[in-house]
């Protein structure tokens, strides 16, 4: 029996505002010396799944420059392993780039027939998770189905943005609703799905010659495959998140900070893995102060940094404050500059006296590359597009 995973890292996450507008959303920075990419990466090597492929689209570069050959996560293989998958058009594809996730996996046809899975495990790769993809997959095959759903619970208040399901008693899934307006149900598919490869292609082959064009799994075939009954879910228990909003971003890096939420980075039993980059160890200077934070290596901090994770790189001078912040690599904060609740792309440079939000109201926000000039002010719900000078 053989598996093939498909991350799914093509979108332009336009929902993260100015942090996207020069990354792929899979390449965005997490808990400082991660990528969102990292964690089904890890999650496949965790399953024994070696062929796994990456479908890219927008902003390739940024993703490409994390993945490589894929040794962090032992896919650096002779046979099967990691291969990445450029924008692709063939013969019978509609101009352009892909409008969805499944015309991804419709243009990919010839090489996943090719390759001839019995299971094709398909996943996003913009969401925190821990998961055993092999239970995932043994599962589906034990029910007989065409598609598993991984499903887990959610705040009512997320799902508009969702696939939300309702199921049978004996886990099959009776309704899918994607992106409902007035949704019913708490239960989202949490975009993890193991296919039955031969009826998935051939299912999306014949929606092609209906429609003439697919855009994404959740607006016609997932449907479809529920009104025939032929979906079933599997429950993940543990933590998940979208990130794939600014606040939603930023929660997940405070849920690093608390105690009982259950996201544990640090655990041997499943670490999750990355391209490590070559830095010294943090510097905690006497004159600072540091409280519940997350500061990664080489960093230097003289300030104080409070509620906060810092990524690599990140300098904190005397009389500057960084409170419940997401700081990106290689920042500066000038002294007594301030940066409150706010995210901080990379290589921005906060001079002295300067203020990044506000302890009160929405988030701040400010792309890679900017300039805050000496006491100058970032207000709250400000979004600073990159490589501006302020």
């Amino acid at each position: 029996m053989q598996v093939l995973a498909l991350v799914l890292a093509g979108g332009a996450g336009n929902r993260l505002e100015v942090l996207t507008k020069v990354r792929a959303k899979p390449a965005m920075p997490f808990a400082g010396v991660y990528r969102l990419i990292d964690f089904p990466l890890s999650n496949c090597m965790h399953a024994g799944i070696s062929d796994v492929w990456i479908a890219q689209q927008y902003h390739p570069q940024s993703l490409n420059d994390h993945v490589s050959n894929g040794r962090p996560w032992d896919l650096d293989r002779t046979h099967g392993g990691l291969r990445l998958l450029p924008p692709h058009q063939g013969p019978g594809d509609e101009g352009g780039w892909a409008q969805g996730n499944a015309d991804v996996i419709y243009r990919n046809r010839r090489f996943i027939s090719e390759a001839a899975p019995e299971v094709l495990l398909v996943m996003s790769a913009d969401h925190v998770y821990k998961l055993d993809f092999s239970k995932v997959v043994t599962a589906h095959l034990e029910r007989d189905v065409d598609a598993t759903m991984v499903t887990t619970r959610v705040p009512m208040d997320h799902a508009v943005r969702l696939g939300m399901v309702k199921t049978t008693r004996n886990g099959l899934i009776e309704s899918y609703d994607y992106k409902p307006d007035d949704p019913s149900s708490d239960l989202a598919a949490t975009e993890v799905f193991a296919f039955s490869t031969g009826p998935l292609m051939s299912m999306l082959q014949e929606l092609c010659k209906t429609d003439n064009e697919l855009s994404d799994l959740g607006d016609e075939l997932l449907p479809r495959l529920v009104s025939e009954g032929r979906a079933a879910e599997y429950r993940l228990e543990g933590y998940w998140r979208d990130v794939g909003t600014p606040v939603s971003y930023h929660d997940a890096h405070m849920d690093l900070l608390a105690d009982d939420v259950g996201l544990d980075l640090d655990d041997p039993a499943w670490p999750i893995f990355t391209l490590a980059q070559q830095r010294p160890p943090a510097h905690i200077h006497p004159e600072a102060l540091n409280l519940n934070s997350l500061v990664s290596p080489g960093c230097a901090i003289r300030g104080t940094v409070e509620h906060s994770v810092l990524g690599p790189g990140v300098t904190v001078e005397k009389g500057a404050v960084v409170r419940d912040a997401v700081v990106l690599h290689d920042c500066h904060i000038g002294r007594d500059a301030a940066v409150l609740h706010a995210i901080v792309d990379e290589r921005v440079e906060v001079e002295m006296g300067a203020t990044v939000g506000a302890s009160e109201g929405e988030l701040a926000l400010v792309g890679k590359g900017v300039r805050v000039r000496n006491g100058m002010d970032v207000p709250a719900a400000a979004s600073v597009a990159p490589d501006t000078v302020i």
